[in-house]
């Protein structure tokens, strides 16, 4: 797939460890299908089941994040000790279930507890999958390695998109759960038969490998201070943290106000975002680790120069795109900000994986990801609908309705069947405006995230060459 550090054990030849990354990736976007689906699905549930966007947020975002991210730490020390290709396998199979149980929840809280047992498997997932990639792949082509495994993002971002719209249009909602989530138990027996273990710190320098290989994995705690003890490091998992949870707080809500704004179908808006969104963040996902891989030869601080410019850039491109009043303009301008969006991916990574040693790599994508999924996934959604309701109460009141309730009046932000004129268009309006105004105030948190990169740029050049890992 791409040159890669020379590794001595003959079985794991490039066309292998090719394989082994692309299954990983395959196993990726299958956990971001089921993940996002609900983002692609979300306006037919909330019609459905007559919920707010907060809640919606919920079932998106807190739901899934729960237990994602508790149960992702001790699976992390799981995979420090045991074979972590069947850890993936039965967490494959246990989360992709679960997906296709929600298709049978009547209501609100069964909905949400099924969301949380996906949550449960996919905390098996990332952790030895990272651990995996960096026995493959050394130091200097890890960023791109573990950007080319990201791709699992936006490819289940898109085929979630695809499918979930026209399954949604000609069937349900409910099916559209059914037919994501069980091709997953599949893929997991596929997945281990045909991956192999490999040994631990196979990619590092020999006299690294020899002292890993034979020690145990450091405790919790060492890994923790390892991590945290290094101010670029914080500041680079601040930066993701905030732009996951603009990326996961709009991404939401995006589909849905497509719909909302411009009547389209759900299968209209599954091409849209399934093959435009999908193929820009697949671009910029794979240009990031490149670019920081690339442009980290010349300079380690361009670890965080590359996610940080990327994010201040992608700011005002989001802001143009949801204030056009047509969807063929809006979407035009979704393209390059969704590209500079997703370049966070490899060099975050990479800078991580390469703070730390062998033995404590699933155990450090666990810490990272309790932190960024905790607040970016767990909390994004949530305060995004939180907002949308906001504003969208805001915009029903000032439109005269007198004596009326937004949360009352619109359930599901429609009005009821048998409604005037007046209240269909009243509770329209207002919620295309709110959904606007929510978005649009959520992705300004990019800025922020930016600093926060820029500011790790200070230590890093000194932090990776501390860490004897580059």
């Amino acid at each position: 797939m791409f040159v890669a550090t020379k590794i001595e054990d003959v079985r794991y030849t490039d066309a292998y460890r090719s394989t082994i990354l692309a299954l990983l990736t395959v196993v990726y976007t299958f956990n971001f299908i089921d993940r996002t689906i609900v983002a692609t699905l979300g306006q037919a549930i909330k019609v459905d089941l007559r919920i707010s966007d907060a809640q919606l947020g919920l079932l998106q975002g807190l739901a899934f994040a729960l237990f994602y991210t508790t149960l992702g730490i001790p699976l992390a020390r799981l995979a420090e000790r045991c074979n972590r290709v069947t850890l993936i396998s039965v967490c494959l199979a246990l989360w992709s279930g679960m997906t296709a149980l929600c298709g049978t929840a009547s209501s609100f809280l069964q909905l949400f507890l099924c969301r949380m047992g996906v949550g449960v498997g996919e905390a098996g997932c990332s952790p030895p999958a990272h651990s995996l990639i960096t026995d493959l792949y050394g130091a200097r082509v890890r960023a791109t390695a573990l950007a080319i495994y990201s791709l699992g993002i936006p490819l289940g971002t898109m085929f979630g998109a695809l499918t979930g719209g026209w399954i949604a249009d000609t069937f349900s909602w409910r099916w559209a759960f059914v037919v994501v989530g069980l091709p997953g138990v599949l893929l997991a027996i596929v997945f281990k038969l045909v991956v192999n273990e490999p040994p631990r710190g196979m990619s590092e320098r020999a006299d690294s490998r020899r002292v890993d290989s034979a020690a145990n994995p450091p405790p919790l705690r060492a890994v923790a201070t390892t991590l945290f003890g290094k101010a670029s490091f914080v500041h680079v998992m601040l930066g993701a943290t905030l732009v996951g949870f603009v990326g996961y707080g709009t991404g939401t809500f995006t589909q849905p106000y497509f719909h909302r704004a411009f009547g389209l179908s759900y299968t209209q808006i599954g091409l849209i975002f399934g093959l435009v969104g999908g193929l820009a963040a697949g671009t910029g996902t794979i240009l990031g680790g490149l670019a920081s891989d690339w442009a980290g030869r010349r300079g380690l601080r361009w670890y965080a120069y590359v996610p940080g410019a990327s994010a201040l850039l992608a700011a005002p491109g989001y802001v143009l795109a949801f204030t056009r009043e047509s969807p063929t303009a809006a979407v035009a301008c979704l393209i390059v900000p969704t590209l500079l969006h997703y370049m966070y991916i490899g060099p975050t990574l990479g800078v991580m994986h390469n703070l730390v040693a062998p033995r404590m790599r699933a155990t450090a994508t666990a810490l990272f990801l309790f932190v960024v999924n905790l607040i970016g996934l767990g909390a994004g959604p949530y305060v995004t609908g939180m907002l949308n309701d906001l504003f969208s109460a805001r915009a029903f009141a000032a439109a005269g309705q007198a004596g009326a309730s937004f949360a009352v009046d619109c359930p599901g932000g429609l009005a009821p069947p048998g409604a005037g004129e007046a209240l269909v268009q009243a509770c329209s309006a207002a919620t295309v405006h709110g959904t606007r105004a929510g978005i649009v105030l959520v992705t300004l948190v990019l800025v922020w995230a930016a600093a926060h990169y820029f500011w790790s740029s200070r230590t890093l050049h000194r932090d990776l060459l501390a860490a004897q890992m580059i």
